[in-house]
Order: structure tokens, then sequence, then C-alpha cells
């Protein structure tokens, strides 16, 4: 029996104890085993794979050793004598092996230094010592016997053992020493945790403290801004530093480790853990977090924090951290002060989102001013009859806002106050509070649809006027109205655009449609004709030429699919102006 050399590599070459056996060209090589002929395709493609996922689910190499020595005697004529694993640099037998005959080839597999080579095994014919090799080195030996000589096809298949068994080798030992190197590092941490230990306490015995004044006061003097400070910071721990807004979003991160994408928090959480840590005051663990409140004379502007999931923060990390926040303080606060005065410029924020203003600039001024644009917004206009729109009406609107739990910026018009809301208002707090407020209940008040971004607020603007007015026209002309709710007065006011027909109709029939579209029924002609009939049901099924059952039938299910109720008047009202537009102006099932 002929194996590979080195690293298990296979040479075509022909045996050389006998020749392949006869067959003609082209035809598979076959392995006979037991008297059954089984073609080497066959056995590459059912056992060997499952031998290889046996050999690479485990890690443990005694284990693959001794996968590798039970199959192999379903390659061929073979039988495994004895299995080694290198340990320490020393071959150690598998006590899976064949004890009778160990010290004979114990002594010739060593005297083989990591070769290939023929094993005289006592009683046994054909053995040979085949070396396991890996890109790290030798990893053992597989000892095998051969009852007859083996075929080319069959030495093929143990050469792919014997690589296979090597490869799964290698691999568990690379885990092996990476599980160690771990251990190593570790323990190499832990000294440098010590010795960093050590070296901080010098530090503080000579002026641990200075050292920190002097780093912040030279991004002072240079006039660095937020990313000088939390540079500094890293500099003087090695964690990394990260700033949050006052509502929890990265303002900036210094080190390594951000997160990508940064979490979305979650606003009541975050309002919760700005209260705790300034109810104990200084910095705080929270999780893997040392985080110091910037609070320049005691309104919050933002979070610093370390990251420090090791917790290995001490007491000269906090006092670097308190220093920085202080500095960071100074920063925020200089820079909202900047932002007042361009505020004070320019024309209120609430003024410009009403206008249209860039994005960027809305995020920056709202965050200013402690309102927080990215939640969904609302515009709510209210109009009270007993009371004038000027500046005292607007507080007595914006303290019933706070009230009610509606943070809001406001501004007014000539005869009516403007808010953009976070979050959709409740249906009748706002109304009640400033009924009760202004001692009247003549006020109207119309709500808009949600906006999602700031570019949107000028179109929510119009929607509110549109539901304000539509409640003053209305025979119950004080209270909320909301946007949302006005149904076929939506498309009735001024100002309108086609889309907005297309959204009524797809409020109404969208549903109807969609299934007409994916059933290729019509159920929305069918609707149609039914109102054009005056709801008669013989002349609608007359005009549709279908049976009045078939009628009642559809109409069951327009019921079910849109969940309207035809004998609703509002409903049905809806539905009817729905479909004329539907078929008119929208083209019909186009």
């Amino acid at each position: 029996m002929a194996g590979g050399r080195g690293r298990g590599a296979h040479r075509r070459c022909p045996d050389r104890e006998g020749s392949l056996p006869p067959g003609r060209l082209g035809q598979h090589p076959t392995i006979s085993r037991r008297g059954v002929h089984q073609p080497l395709s066959t056995l590459a493609s059912h056992k060997l794979p499952a031998v290889s996922r046996a050999l690479f689910d485990t890690l443990d190499e005694s284990e693959i050793l001794r996968l590798a020595m039970d199959h192999v005697s379903t390659v061929g004529p073979y039988r495994a004598e004895a299995g080694y694993l290198k340990v320490h640099g020393q071959l150690v037998p598998s006590p899976h092996g064949r004890p009778d005959h160990a010290p004979t080839v114990d002594r010739t597999v060593r005297e083989l230094t990591g070769r290939d080579g023929p094993v005289v095994v006592p009683g046994r014919s054909r053995g040979r010592a085949l070396a396991l090799h890996g890109p790290g080195g030798l990893h053992g030996y597989l000892v095998v016997t051969s009852r007859t000589r083996p075929t080319r096809a069959q030495h093929f298949l143990l050469v792919t053992l014997v690589r296979l068994t090597a490869a799964a080798l290698s691999v568990a030992v690379a885990h092996r020493l990476q599980q160690e190197g771990a251990l190593e590092l570790h323990r190499l941490r832990q000294e440098r945790a010590t010795l960093q230990q050590r070296l901080i306490s010098l530090v503080v015995e000579v002026g641990y403290q200075q050292a920190v004044h002097e780093a912040l006061a030279e991004v002072a003097a240079a006039g660095g801004g937020e990313k000088a400070i939390t540079g500094a910071l890293h500099a003087l721990t090695g964690f990394p530093v990260l700033v949050e807004d006052r509502f929890g979003r990265l303002r900036s991160w210094t080190g390594p480790g951000r997160p990508d994408p940064y979490p979305e928090p979650d606003p009541a959480r975050h309002e919760e853990m700005l209260q705790g840590v300034a109810r104990r005051g200084g910095p705080v663990r929270i999780k893997d977090r040392l985080i110091s409140l910037v609070r320049p004379r005691g309104e919050v502007l933002g979070v610093l924090a370390l990251v420090d999931p090791r917790n290995e923060a001490d007491e000269y990390t906090v006092f670097a951290l308190e220093h920085a926040a202080t500095s960071l303080a100074l920063e925020l606060s200089h820079l909202r002060h900047l932002a007042g005065v361009e505020l004070r410029l320019r024309r209120e924020l609430v003024d410009d989102l009403l206008a249209g203003t860039d994005e960027a600039s809305a995020y920056a001024r709202s965050e200013a001013v402690g309102h927080d644009l990215h939640r969904i917004q609302y515009v709510v206009v209210v109009q009270w009859r007993s009371q004038v729109s000027d500046d005292a009406f607007a507080r007595t609107v914006d303290r019933a806002a706070s009230a009610v739990g509606m943070p809001s910026l406001v501004t007014r018009r000539s005869d009516h106050v403007v808010l953009v809301a976070e979050g959709r208002p409740h249906d009748h707090a706002l109304y009640e509070t400033l009924a009760r407020e202004t001692g009247e209940p003549d006020g109207t008040i119309g709500v808009s649809a949600r906006c999602d971004t700031p570019d949107g607020i000028p179109g929510r603007y119009q929607e509110a006027l549109r539901a304000l007015e539509v409640r003053r026209r209305s025979r119950s002309r004080y209270g909320t109205t909301f946007f949302d709710d006005l149904g076929l007065y939506r498309i009735l006011g001024p100002g309108n655009e086609y889309r907005e027909l297309e959204a009524f109709v797809q409020e109404w029939l969208g549903q109807l449609v969609d299934y007409d579209g994916r059933h290729r029924t019509a159920l929305v002609e069918t609707l149609s004709r039914y109102f054009d009939c005056g709801g008669n049901y013989a002349e609608t099924a007359e005009s549709l030429a279908i049976h009045r059952s078939t009628l009642r039938y559809r109409l069951q299910r327009i019921r079910e699919i849109s969940g309207h109720d035809l004998t609703n008047v509002e409903e049905r009202l809806n539905l009817q102006v729905a479909t004329r537009v539907w078929k008119i102006m929208l083209g019909g099932p186009g």
C-alpha cells in the first residue's frame, strides 16, 4: 500500500505493489468490499461527506482521531492499527489503537520524524504510517494495514480521509491554541491593569489632577470645541468617549467600538435615566457606561460618558470625567447661546417651520429650544372667540399644552395661535384645559394629520386650518376637530390637490380596488352602479346583467372586505362620493 508524503499529498502514479484493476476507458473506478462493487463516485458522494461532517463537527482532537480510525475500513481493505497525536512536541498513542504491538509500532513511528513510511505490524501485512500534517506542522499519525493489495481508487479514498483528518485536526488545534491564547491574553491584561493602576497612582502623586487641568485648559485656550474636549478625555483615560444630546441621540464618539447604527433612544427610559443621574449627582455607572450630566446652571444639555465594559474605571478616571463634563457644559452652553442669538436675529423657529426651512437647521434649532423634531409632529391651530390672539393668549395656550403633556412650539397669527406638537394630541384634553383657563368654552381647535419630517409642516398647517374652518362652520362649532376625521370635507376645502383626491379614494375604496386587482372581480364597479341606481336591487342587477342573488352576495362581500356599513348615512355618503371620483376623475378601473 502506498501512502501520501509530506502533508498527506497524493501523487498520481501507479501503485508500486501492483497495476490498476482492468476496465474499459471511461468507466468509473470501483471498490470491491465483501463482494459488492461500489463506484468510487458513490463512496465519494455519500460516505466521505458524512465522514467529513463528523470530523469537522467536533473540536476534540482525540475524538477526531478516533473517528478517522473507525472509518479507515470503509474506504478499502484497510485496518487502523494505531493512532498518534502530537502533544507538547511528543507523539502520544491513542487509547483506541491495538495494545498488543504498541512498543514496536511506537518506536518506528517516532523514527519517521514527520514523514510517511512503512511500519511492521506483527501479524499484519502492508503496514504504513500516514503523517497528519496541517499548516502548523505535524499533528499526528495514522497507522494502517491492508489485508489485500488496494486499488488506486481505494488508495485515493484513503489519502482523502487522511487529508480530511489532518484538516479537522488543524481546525481543532487552532481552536485550542486560540483558547489558550485568550487565557494568556486575559492574564496579561490583568497584569497590565495592575501595572496601570500603579502607574496612575504615581502620576497622581506627582500631579495627576494638574495634568487634567492643563490638558483641558489647553483645549479651551486653543478654542477647541466638543471634539477636542472628548479627544483630551480619551487620551487621559484610554476609554472610548461619547456625547449624547438631551434626547439620547449620539452627538460624537471618540475612540474605538462605535455602534453602527447607533441605537434609537426610548424617550421615557432616557428621561428616567437623566432624572436618576441628576438625583445621585456626579458620574454614575449604568451598565457598561460611566455617565456624567452636562448641566450648566442646572439645565441638562446632554450626557458625557465613558464606555467601560470591564468596570476598570477608578477614582482618577472619575476625576477626569467630571472636569471634562464641566468644560463641555461651558462649550455647549456657549453653543446654545449662539443658537439663541440666531433665533432672535431671525424669525422664531416655529414661524420658519410653518413657512418651510431646511431640515438640518430645523433639527439643530429645535434642540436648542428643547423640542424633539425627530418625533412625529402635529400642527394644532387654536382660535378662541372671547380671546385676542396676542402674546398673553399664546402663553396661556403654551401652559395648557404643557399641562396636558403635549410638548410644543408655539407662535401666533392675527386671529389664532399655532402649535407644532410632539405626538398626537388627546382628543379633548387641550380644549377642556383652555376652557377652564379662559373661563369660556367658545373655542375651536383644528389638528392636522401626522407629520414625519420638518419639510411636511407647512402642508400640515394648511390641514389644521381646514379642520378649524370645517369645525367653525358646523352646527357644533366649539371643540376639537382632527383633519383625519374630516372624510368628504377634506376634498371640499380650498387648496386641493389631485393627490388628495387619490388619498380620499384610497381611504374609502382602497381595499376593494386592491381586491379587484388581485382577483379580477368588479366589486368597485358593482358598488358604483348600486349607487347610480339609487340602491335599487332590481335596476342594479339588470344594469350589471347579473342575478339579484349575485348582487346581494357582492354587496355582502363589499361590506366584509371594506369594513364599511352601507346603511350608515355618513359612510354611505363618503363611499358614494369616492366611487364618483374613482370613476370620473381618476379613470375608473384603470
